[in-house]
């Protein structure tokens, strides 16, 4: 096992330089970039930007003596190979994405063009709000799922069956955002009610509070963005459930001990069980991941949740380039982790998985 967890290990470094490059590739090429929207901003007269820019070419974006910007009559170069080398495009691709590489290897992230943080900081900020949405928005998934597709297994056919899978259908069909904004119009004082709160993750005062009315009143912000991915994920999980149990159900090994008198309960839990739930848990780091790199990404703009989704929106909009690759290093990296996480799951879950047995 440990050679695996080493070939799994040095296999995260060709994916992560394959997936970063491309994404480069792909953003060089993309129109738009930062120095252009600076570029746009001072010949619109934009302030607060000049004053990044230093020696001659401050001068140069300095008012002028009418009170406009000399770039609305069209900016000097010296400004524009300023604007360049302030955001580091004064050297080619291939030497821009070799330095981003060695940075990176040392978890050196660069700094935000347009925050003045880091980006490695700006991660550790919003990292802890998609994380607990994540979490929770899993963890209510499977508490859902598990139970509906072992009942569905069960009384495969019936009534019971038919009316699940039409909610099951629903909730397939419907996006997670889509749901957010019904939930907002509903409950959060769209058009009818407001119960929850719309916006962020606690109320404002919050430092003078009680410890327990700090965790009810972030418990309260968490409700309608987390009902909104648990509606829109519990759905493909049910259905696995369902068609795993039904798997094992119809095996000989079943057959076999009803036919010695083991009751039904009996049979469920202590040998489908086991077996059936194989997929689901080991599969526990790829929802948590599918749901917090996609599915969060629309819920946290709805509801103006500072996390990670929000943050790379922001900087993609803005081009800021920093953000944007950290972000995906960041969500690559921590994504790789946890599929070597779900193999391990593999072999807790089922001890005769062995990944090192050859034919």
């Amino acid at each position: 096992m440990a050679a695996y967890l080493l070939r799994r290990l040095l296999l995260i470094i060709p994916t992560l330089f394959g997936i970063i490059a491309i994404n480069f590739v792909v953003v060089q090429m993309a129109p738009g970039g930062p120095v252009e929207q600076m570029i746009a901003e001072l010949k619109g007269g934009g302030g607060g930007v000049t004053g990044r820019i230093t020696g001659a070419g401050a001068a140069e974006a300095m008012p002028a003596g009418d009170g406009t910007y000399r770039g609305a009559r069209g900016l000097d170069p010296h400004v524009i190979a300023d604007i360049k080398r302030m955001f580091g495009f004064d050297k080619p691709p291939l030497e821009r994405f070799g330095l981003m590489l060695r940075d990176y290897m040392r978890f050196d992230l660069g700094r935000s063009f347009f925050r003045d943080e880091s980006v490695l900081q700006l991660i550790k900020e919003k990292m802890p709000v998609s994380i607990s949405l994540g979490l929770w928005s899993t963890l209510l998934v499977y508490f859902v799922s598990i139970p509906l597709g072992i009942a569905k297994a069960v009384r495969d056919g019936s009534r019971f069956d038919v009316v699940s899978s039409a909610a099951v259908l629903i909730g397939y069909a419907v996006p997670g955002f889509l749901f957010a904004i019904l939930l907002v119009v509903l409950f959060a004082g769209g058009s009818f009610v407001q119960w929850f709160p719309l916006r962020g993750l606690h109320g404002s005062g919050i430092e003078d509070w009680s410890f327990a009315a700090r965790v009810g009143d972030y418990l309260w912000h968490m409700v309608l963005p987390t009902i909104a991915l648990v509606v829109g994920g519990f759905a493909g999980l049910t259905v696995l459930t369902k068609n795993c149990f039904l798997e094992e159900i119809r095996k000989q090994y079943v057959v076999t001990a009803r036919a010695k008198g083991a009751s039904e309960q009996r049979i469920l839990y202590r040998h489908v069980f086991r077996n059936a739930m194989l997929l689901i848990v080991a599969g526990f780091p790829s929802a948590f991941i599918s749901i917090l790199f996609s599915s969060a990404l629309l819920v946290e703009i709805i509801f103006s949740l500072d996390g990670l989704g929000l943050l790379g929106f922001e900087s993609a909009i803005r081009r800021d380039y920093p953000v944007m690759f950290g972000t995906l290093y960041m969500f690559t990296l921590l994504g790789l982790l946890m599929q070597i996480v779900g193999d391990l799951l593999y072999t807790v879950v089922d001890p005769r998985i062995d990944f090192e047995a050859r034919q």
